[in-house]
């Protein structure tokens, strides 16, 4: 699913495809692979032999790899003591997909069993990879892996190895990793990765708990989670875990794992911008050995938790059994915390492998039987491997409080309740977006949805009106809009243009017509001056006469002469004298002006009148 882009489990007798990075066991479907929601494949069972002691002396089998499937034969030679007859069956065959002998490697055991399961687990499909055999059978030495050299990593240090170094590889998508490590001893649950746990007593430990949900789904609780950023933090969990586990010394092993443990790798995975998460989780599960008690002659502590262990590796064939029927309705998970734990993988939504772990010296033979047995079973179990996408939380919270304000629109809108109010700069742009949107769309079909709120419908209708009474395209209406007021401006200035030469050429023609008239009038005042001092020199003469009446009478011509001067005087305009009442500050101009303005008045003929009235008087 990682290398070759998409990778399928080969049915039984087909042969592997040509691409040269496909993993052993798969063939290459391409992208098409990596898309599939589902997949259903049995459980794969795969069996390693562990290499004899010094004092162990060999059984009898061989192993058959021309077949289409591996077969391993197993020959338990008949007891003819006594003269007795026994018809005890003699030869024993298992297939398996494929059997590791005595030589096999760590890295191999990995690249072949491990690797395309930890390839599903980055895709988002769950994985589940368990060790089974009797105890001293190499199954701790298998998940785990041995302490003296490096290449004896087991298979649990080597897939996070694996797994952290395609995550860094892939760019594409923003990982999550975590880890747990459980413990299940004496049918109790312990958190491994507990600080705690160096300090206190295991009895005095917060025991992990099993509760179960409407759905059927486990939850562990008081199961810590431990964040693991690289391969580093991963690895020194696993130590930690490690140190933590019940081991003790029985006969067969002289570091005997008293309890189950299960390691598990969560991860999370989302693509920049998706809205969907996937979540997948690799179970890597080390089974404690079970034993006859028989044989090994343990008693008192070790006793206890050999019947312990016996006793949920009785349940989990229990729960095989079960699930191999076709016709079982019930399948007995809750019976122990184990196969409670490990639902998913057996029957469930996993892809699930195993690897029986056999000893095939003389006095283990019999145990080596039972474990391909409980192989063979294991194999007819069927599971659905789904890939595990949900929608991502937060987003989630943002859709559900904006369908809750979509409500509460729609409320206010059955109610009558009006919203006072206006709409932010923010929701008008948009509304004016859907809109254009809307407009431009030629799906007769097509709708504007602009929710429930009133004052939003009523801007869309606004908008509507006025873009029909104007019918352009908000581009080329802008456009066409900017063109005719430029227009219209150039135009008015050219006319205002035109206006203030028409009006400078009048003043200059009144101005012309004004410096004439001052003129003329200058050289009338001037005139009128002249005379107006000799007729008031000649009326001083007149007034020193003693009597008037007389004078008129001797000369009448001179009278005549007189009230002449007299009606001069009073219709020459008395700008002189005007000049003096102000001081003489007054220039011609300004003295026409005024002329100009006094007979122009409204009243100017009353005071002519009233002029006229007191020079008779």
């Amino acid at each position: 699913l990682r290398a070759c882009e998409g990778r399928e489990p080969r049915p039984r007798g087909a042969r592997g495809g040509a691409c040269p990075r496909a993993v052993p066991g798969y063939r290459c479907r391409g992208p098409a692979a990596v898309a599939a929601a589902m997949v259903k494949e049995t459980i794969r069972v795969y069996a390693r032999v562990k290499p004899l002691g010094r004092r162990q002396q060999a059984g009898s089998y061989s192993v058959d790899d021309e077949e289409p499937l591996p077969s391993l034969e197993i020959t338990v030679p008949r007891d003819l003591a006594d003269g007795f007859i026994n018809n005890k069956r003699e030869s024993y065959k298992f297939k398996f997909q494929k059997i590791f002998g005595q030589e096999a490697k760590q890295d191999v055991i990995f690249d072949s069993i491990a690797k395309p399961v930890a390839e599903c687990v980055l895709a988002g499909y769950n994985g589940t990879i368990f060790a089974y055999g009797q105890t001293g059978s190499g199954k701790t030495f298998t998940i785990t892996g041995g302490a003296e050299r490096y290449s004896d990593r087991g298979i649990i240090p080597r897939t996070l190895s694996y797994i952290f170094d395609q995550l860094q590889k892939d760019s594409s998508k923003v990982y999550t990793t975590h880890v747990s490590y459980l413990e299940i001893y004496n049918e109790c649950g312990y958190d491994l990765l507990d600080p705690r746990h160096e300090a206190s007593k295991m009895e005095d430990l917060p025991k992990v708990t099993i509760m179960e949900d409407s759905d059927q789904n486990i939850h562990l609780k008081n199961l810590s989670l431990q964040q693991a950023t690289n391969e580093e933090e991963a690895l020194n969990l696993l130590f930690l875990g490690d140190t933590n586990r019940m081991i003790a010394e029985t006969p067969m092993n002289q570091a005997s794992s008293r309890s189950h443990c299960i390691f598990t790798i969560h991860i999370s995975s989302k693509e920049p911008g998706s809205a969907t998460i996937r979540h997948s989780k690799l179970h890597l599960v080390d089974l404690a050995g079970s034993e006859r008690v028989a044989k090994t002659g343990i008693g008192g502590h070790l006793l206890t938790e050999a019947k312990y262990i016996n006793l949920s590796l009785h349940y989990l064939e229990q729960v095989i059994i079960a699930l191999a029927e076709k016709n079982r309705s019930h399948i007995p998970y809750r019976n122990s915390m184990m196969t409670s734990v490990l639902r998913d993988s057996l029957g469930g939504n996993c892809m699930t492998t195993m690897i029986a772990t056999l000893a095939m010296d003389k006095r283990s033979i019999d145990e080596s039987i039972s474990t391909c047995r409980f192989a063979q079973r294991v194999a007819l179990i069927k599971n659905e491997a789904v890939l595990n996408e949900e929608i991502d939380p937060t987003l989630m919270i943002v859709q559900l409080q904006k369908e809750i304000q979509d409500l509460k629109y729609e409320l206010a809108l059955v109610t009558g309740k009006q919203r006072t109010s206006e709409l932010s700069q923010e929701e008008l742009l948009q509304l004016d977006e859907l809109i254009e949107t809307f407009l431009e769309d030629s799906d007769p079909d097509s709708s504007l949805d602009v929710g429930a709120d009133m004052r939003k419908i009523k801007y869309c209708f606004a908008h509507m009106k006025q873009i029909i009474n104007c019918p352009m395209t908000p581009g080329k209406q802008l456009l066409s809009q900017d063109t005719s007021e430029e227009q219209n401006s150039n135009k008015e200035a050219g006319e205002e243009l035109e206006k203030l030469k028409g009006l400078l050429q009048q003043r200059d023609n009144e101005i012309n017509i004004l410096v004439t008239m001052l003129k003329k009038e200058k050289k009338k005042a001037r005139d009128a001056l002249s005379q107006l001092n000799a007729t008031s020199a000649g009326s001083t003469v007149l007034e020193q006469s003693p009597s008037m009446s007389l004078e008129e009478r001797q000369s009448p011509s001179r009278c005549s002469s007189l009230k002449e001067a007299k009606d001069l005087s009073s219709s020459i305009p008395r700008l002189p004298f005007l000049s003096r009442e102000t001081g003489g500050k007054m220039s011609l101009g300004c003295q026409e002006a005024f002329e100009v303005f006094k007979r122009d008045h409204a009243d100017s003929i009353t005071i002519e009148d009233n002029k006229q009235l007191l020079k008779q008087r």
